[in-house]
C-alpha cells in the first residue's frame, strides 16, 4: 500500500515538474507587453525624422523611458528618433531606440531585448529600466553597467551611442 501512494505521489510530482518547466527558448514580444517605462514630466512631441522600425525578432521586448525637452532649445527645433545597431551579446540581442529633442534625450526605449534562457530573461527584466532611467539622468550613453547584467550592459550602451550617433546628438 505504501508503494502505490509513493507511485502516485511521485508520479503527481514529476507531472506538476515536467508542465512548469519552460524551454530556454521563451521570450517576450513588442507592442505593449506591459513592459517597464517611464515618462519624465515635459516631454516634448515632436515630428521624427526616421520610421518607427518594427523588430525583426520576433523575440523582442520594448521598456521606455522619457525626459523633459532642453529649455534652451529653440522653438523650431523638432523631435528626432533613431534605432541603434542590434547587439548580439552572449545571452541575448539588445537593441535601443532612442528620440532627442534639441540638446536633450527626451525618450529612449528597447527596440530588440531577447533572452536566450529564463535566468536571462529575469535579468533583462531587472536590468532594463534601470539602463533607461540612467540615460536619462546622464544624458549621453556613458552610464554605468548594472551589476549582474554586464553583457546586457555593455550592448545596450553600444546600441545606444550608436543611436545617438544616428540622431546627431552631441
Amino acid at each position: 500500500m505504501k508503494r502505490v501512494v509513493l507511485t502516485v505521489l511521485a508520479t503527481v510530482v514529476g507531472l506538476v515538474a515536467l508542465l512548469s518547466f519552460r524551454t530556454h527558448g521563451a521570450t517576450q514580444t513588442a507592442g505593449g507587453s506591459g513592459l517597464p517605462s517611464a515618462t519624465l514630466p515635459g516631454a516634448v512631441a515632436g515630428s521624427s525624422t526616421s520610421p518607427d522600425p518594427s523588430p525583426t525578432s520576433p523575440a523582442t521586448t520594448t521598456p521606455t523611458t522619457s525626459a523633459p525637452p532642453d529649455p534652451s532649445a529653440s522653438a523650431s527645433s523638432t523631435s528626432r528618433t533613431a534605432t541603434g545597431s542590434a547587439i548580439t551579446t552572449r545571452y541575448g540581442v539588445v537593441q535601443v531606440k532612442v528620440t532627442v529633442f534639441g540638446h536633450t534625450i527626451t525618450n529612449v526605449a528597447f527596440a530588440q531585448l531577447t533572452a536566450f534562457d529564463g535566468r536571462s530573461r529575469r535579468i533583462n527584466d531587472d536590468a532594463a529600466p534601470i539602463l533607461l532611467q540612467e540615460t536619462l539622468k546622464a544624458q549621453s550613453a556613458k552610464i554605468d553597467a548594472v551589476s549582474g547584467a554586464s553583457y546586457t550592459s555593455e550592448g545596450y550602451i553600444q546600441s545606444l551611442q550608436n543611436a545617438l550617433d544616428q540622431a546627431g546628438f552631441r
